[in-house]
């Protein structure tokens, strides 16, 4: 039986895939309707990777906490590096660099999913 606060990081993770099977389909379908190249572009990647970083820097001394923190971290600066190259990858390439950043994203949350039903 899952605990409430197993639901609920289940349920973040849920929102994760769904959001990364989203991007992908922007990414896709080129459905690009924003200036990669913008300051305030750089700054959310910026954000994200600094995101990153500050989860990873956060310790614990349950393993799969760990893993946890290493996936949820991981990810979020891999993303924040490929959101910083769509800046500077030719546009016809920016969607392509979009779906990988959806691909990203689900693969956090299956991983995440996956690590919170193996808790004990």
């Amino acid at each position: 039986m899952l605990t409430p606060a197993r639901l609920t990081q289940i349920t973040v993770e849920l929102i994760f895939i769904l959001l990364g099977a989203l991007v992908i389909w922007l990414g896709v379908h080129q459905q690009i309707n924003f200036n990669p190249r913008s300051v305030s572009w750089l700054a959310i990647s910026i954000g994200v990777i600094a995101w990153g970083a500050l989860t990873l820097s956060k310790s614990s001394s349950q393993w799969w906490m760990r893993w946890q923190k290493i996936n949820q971290g991981g990810s979020m600066i891999v993303l924040g590096l490929l959101m910083l190259s769509i800046g500077r990858v030719p546009f016809g390439w920016a969607g392509k660099f979009l779906a990988l950043c959806g691909v990203v994203l689900i693969l956090r949350g299956v991983i995440g999913a996956m690590l919170i039903l193996r808790q004990r």
